[in-house]
Order: structure tokens, then C-alpha cells, then sequence
């Protein structure tokens, strides 16, 4: 029999009823450590008074309106936005996935305004995810994702992950623009180079397309910068982001210039929800958080403290774990043995870290993790290490 919930999810076998900081607890009281941070959702931690004071605030006011009306607190997330960004414009959405539907449509449009409709396509990466709509798990192109919903969509076309070669070979008279996370999430905490990024600016530029970006994981604070393409000194014509910018809170937004948002006019695109009250109260008490003068200075020290402290657990447990990559808050474990027995022995510690592509386990802790935060982390890895060496071979 199907449960009442649909069994799209290999859920673990734990809940929790509250959060407070880095931590969650069950109803039983058991605390586990979150290093998972909802998927790099609870940028801030759980329930941040901040932020939990905003969405209050605005819930004894109004919850929603509906974008046929002046949206005040949109308009004030959206200046903010375009302060800290490259950004003139920006579109909010409720999740990632929208808001990389509006850079595709956008690209798209851009170029069918300026009168070549026949530009539509994009130039994607190997190991990419962009969501799990029936465009972006085209963008995406894993076939476990494609698998089952019929003739993918069109208008991608995909390229091994770094290769120059094979990017400058796919672009063609059709290409609109190319789509790229900085820090590719889903894929295996994989880092594109600066120089990498340097030289896609440089190939748009050269050839009439747009440059997006998929922030939606690495945004918001994740590599100690506001955006993880800030590392690289260069900026897109479009960019995707959701997950940190609501805190917990369903928020995502399409941000880009002039230029290239111009074909969007009034009736081109919508969302009942997206930016809504609640929504956007949360966004801004986040920005209040990550903007405050020091707080990314303080990820950024943070940070190299778990690079360190995962290369030294990598020198202790050379048969588990293979490599450590990522930047930032967003690092990742590649395994020796399946990713999913060390996410599950980190569990039995509990220690809350995510599974990726390529064996990697994600750690990906709220922005407010302290040192001895991320020393209790490693320490539980340790556990789950020696947990992983004691088991007998199959």
C-alpha cells in the first residue's frame, strides 16, 4: 500500500521536533549536531531570533497579497540584492528550481527580442544540477533524474565538466548562453576554477551569449563571500539563488542586468507566491545576518579551520576516506567506501551530513557554526570512521 506521502524520499529513520542553532532535537530530546543545514537551507541556524522576529512581525500584519499589488518589503530585499550584486533587476521565486526557470526563460527571451529567436539553447556540465523540473533536469542531464519522464527537453546541450575543448565545440549558431554552478553541489562539492569562470566571461562576451549562474547552493554566504563567483573577480549576466536567502523559509530569485532582463515585460513570466510577505521579512532579516560588518570574514576563518581539521581526519583514516574538496562552508568527503554507510555511521553519531554524486558525503553547517562546533563535527567523523574500520570485510 502507498504511504500518505508520496515515496519520492529514502527517508532516514529519525525526526525532529525543534532547532536551536546548529542543533536539532527529537521528541525524545535527543540533540544531533546539523552539519547538513537542510540542504545549505538554515543559513543562519534554526530558529534565529532575528529572524524568527521578523517572520512574526509580519505574520500579525499581512501573509499575502499576491504580486498584482506593491510589494514594499520585495522592493526593499530586491535594492539590497542588487546593492551587494552585479544585478540590476531581480524576479522571486519560492524554490531554486523556479528561479533557474526564469534565467532560461530569460536567456531565451533576450535573445528572441533582439530578434534571433533560433538562440535558445544553453551549454551545461557533466555532473550539474539545476532542479527537478522537466527543464532543468534537462539542464542537469543525469540520467537518473531523466529517467522515466519522457523525451527530454530541449535546448541543452551538455559538456564535460572543465573541458574547454568540448565547451567552445558545443557553442553554435542556436547557443543562447552557458549554465554553470560555481560550486557544483549535487555533483560532488566540485569547485570551478577561477581561471575557468575567467575564460566562460570572456567566451560569451566574444560571442553575443549570456553567462548564468547557479548560486542556489554556494550563494548566499556558503564560500565566505555573499557569492562564490565574487573568488573569481567576475560577474554573470544572470543568476539563480534560493535555499540560504530565506533562512529555512521557501525563497528563491532570479537576479540580473538590464540588458539581459529587457525582454521580460510585464505578462512574460509570474508566480502566485514568489516574494511574498512572509518570504521576503525573512529574506531581509537574513541579509541583516550575512551583511552585518564582519560575518563573512568570520565564515571565512571558520572555514579553514574544518579544511584543516577534515585534512588531518583524512591522514588518520587513509582506507575511508579518499579526498576532501570544496570551499568555503561547503566541503565534501569523497569515500573510499559508499557514501551512504559513512552518512549513515555519521548518523549513529548524531552528526547530520548530506550524501552527492561522485561518493562524497556533503558537510555543509549553518554559517554561525563556532570552532568548537566544528571541532565536536570532526570529532563525531572520527567515530564514524574507526565505526566504518572495525566492520568486517563483505
Amino acid at each position: 500500500m502507498i504511504p500518505p506521502v508520496l515515496p519520492t524520499y529514502a527517508r532516514a529513520n529519525v525526526s525532529f521536533e525543534r532547532g536551536e542553532g546548529v542543533r536539532v532535537f527529537t521528541p525524545d530530546g535527543e540533540s544531533y549536531l546539523d552539519f547538513g543545514a537542510g540542504v545549505a537551507v538554515t543559513s543562519c541556524g534554526h530558529c534565529h531570533p532575528h529572524l524568527v522576529e521578523a517572520l512574526t512581525e509580519q505574520a500579525r500584519k499581512i501573509w499575502h497579497t499576491s504580486n498584482l499589488y506593491q510589494m514594499p518589503g520585495q522592493e526593499k530585499l530586491a535594492k539590497r540584492l542588487i546593492e551587494a550584486s552585479f544585478a540590476d533587476t531581480v524576479f522571486f521565486t519560492n524554490s531554486g528550481a523556479e528561479a533557474l526557470e526564469c534565467a532560461i526563460k530569460m536567456a531565451r527571451k533576450f535573445h528572441a527580442a533582439n530578434g534571433h529567436p533560433e538562440r535558445y539553447r544553453l551549454v551545461t556540465f557533466e555532473g550539474a544540477f539545476h532542479g527537478r523540473t522537466l527543464a532543468t533536469i534537462a539542464a542537469g542531464g543525469q540520467a537518473k533524474y531523466l529517467e522515466g519522464f519522457g523525451p527530454k527537453v530541449e535546448g541543452f546541450d551538455q559538456v564535460p565538466f572543465g573541458e574547454e575543448a568540448a565547451l567552445k565545440q558545443a557553442i553554435g549558431p542556436e547557443t543562447a548562453g552557458i549554465l554553470i554552478e560555481p560550486v557544483q553541489g549535487e555533483g560532488g562539492i566540485r569547485a570551478v576554477p577561477p581561471q575557468f569562470l575567467k575564460m566562460l566571461r570572456q567566451l560569451c562576451d566574444a560571442n553575443g551569449l549570456l553567462l548564468i549562474f547557479d548560486e542556489v547552493q554556494c550563494g548566499i554566504g556558503r564560500t565566505g563571500k555573499l557569492f562564490a563567483h565574487e573568488w573569481a573577480g567576475v560577474a554573470p549576466d544572470i543568476m539563480a539563488i534560493a535555499k540560504g536567502i530565506g533562512g529555512g523559509f521557501p525563497l528563491g530569485a532570479c537576479l540580473a542586468t538590464e540588458k539581459a532582463a529587457a525582454g521580460m515585460t510585464a505578462g512574460t513570466h509570474g508566480s502566485t507566491f514568489g516574494g511574498n510577505p512572509l518570504a521576503t521579512a525573512v529574506g531581509n532579516a537574513v541579509l541583516d545576518v550575512v551583511l552585518a560588518p564582519g560575518f563573512l570574514e568570520g565564515v571565512q576563518q571558520r572555514a579553514l579551520a574544518l579544511k584543516q581539521k577534515l585534512a588531518a581526519l583524512k591522514d588518520q583514516h587513509p582506507a575511508i576516506i579518499d579526498e576532501v574538496r570544496g570551499t568555503g562552508l561547503m566541503m565534501g568527503i569523497r569515500c573510499k567506501v559508499p557514501n551512504t554507510a559513512f552518512q549513515a555511521a555519521a548518523l549513529d553519531q548524531h552528526l547530520l551530513v548530506i550524501g552527492a554524486g561522485d561518493n562524497v558525503v556533503r558537510l555543509l553547517p549553518p554559517l554561525i557554526v563556532t570552532d568548537a562546533d566544528i571541532a565536536e563535527a570532526v570529532e563525531k567523523l572520527d567515530r564514524a570512521a574507526r565505526a566504518l574500520e572495525a566492520k568486517p570485510a563483505a
